[in-house]
């Protein structure tokens, strides 16, 4: 298979080219400045240019670019930044995916798509919730719109751990310092997933006949009570701290209630049902892994 990559420099872009290749595909990616060879294709979303060539041959193109959501303030223009980020290349791309006949569309998403919806389980019927980061969600999928007959997956990615980066790069360096702790009440859900099972999700999709919004999270989710705890546990540090929500809240506004406070009770139902099996299925392997 040949796979097309924006966004492959990131924590699950690399680990993603990685692993194609280690499986004997092809691996090409676009960039933003020059290209340097080696696959490398460059492209400007707010022209709507892409390299010739990028796309002639491919099988399947995967998207996940877009600018980080934290840190910081999510001002007006900051939100237009993030939107913009996101909707504007993945619509440049649906549109190449429609041109060249490819027929495979993978894009990002994510699980901020259901809001808030307590302790509520939710798989990929739930209706989109409430909130900046739900009506990210859905403009960034509904963008996909114009990709022609290529089957679509929007993954809506849960957070992923590893030591690399993301959420689990971040608090490692803070809980080895025993300055770990829960956000707010502790009662909202995390969705985590492992970076492995991440990249073996999309391997997954791209390479069975799955379509529309697929959850990639583990299928245990935890409070972040729970997940705190673990995360002690893991890294044999205790994690006595609270940080109230009314002070997250206080400094990072809407980011910090959205990003810190809400929660979502999300489960993989599709990628289960169609046959993914899980390297770690548990928080605490994916701990241990990380």
């Amino acid at each position: 298979m040949r796979v097309l990559i924006a966004g492959a420099s990131g924590l699950i872009g690399s680990a993603l080219g990685d692993r194609l290749l280690r499986d004997g595909h092809e691996v090409r990616r676009l960039v933003r400045r020059e290209a340097r060879g080696g696959g490398e294709f460059r492209w400007d979303p707010p022209s709507g240019t892409i390299a010739a060539g990028a796309l002639e041959g491919v099988d399947a193109v995967v998207n996940l670019g877009g600018k980080p959501l934290f840190p910081g303030r999510w001002s007006a223009m900051r939100k237009q930044e993030l939107t913009d980020s996101r909707v504007e290349p993945t619509e440049v791309l649906a549109e190449a995916v429609a041109e060249h006949g490819i027929g495979v569309f993978v894009n990002a998403s994510a699980v901020g798509y259901y809001g808030n919806p307590g302790a509520s389980t939710v798989d990929e019927t739930a209706p989109r919730g409430q909130g900046f980061l739900a009506e990210l969600c859905e403009a960034w999928e509904a963008a996909t719109a114009s990709a022609g007959d290529a089957r679509v997956v929007n993954i809506r990615t849960g957070l992923v751990l590893s030591a690399k980066g993301g959420l689990y790069g971040t608090l490692r360096p803070l809980f080895q310092l025993c300055l770990g702790g829960r956000l707010g009440d502790g009662r909202q859900y995390m969705p985590w997933i492992a970076l492995d099972d991440e990249v073996g999700a999309i391997v997954h999709v791209l390479t069975h006949d799955v379509s529309g919004p697929v959850n990639l999270t583990g299928p245990e989710p935890v409070t972040n009570a729970e997940f705190t705890r673990a995360v002690g546990r893991a890294l044999h540090r205790p994690a006595p701290w609270w940080v109230p929500g009314f002070a997250l809240k206080a400094v990072l506004g809407q980011a910090g209630e959205e990003m810190a406070l809400f929660g979502q009770r999300a489960v993989p139902a599709v990628l289960e049902r169609s046959g993914y099996a899980f390297r770690h299925p548990t928080l605490d392997s994916a701990l241990a892994a990380a």
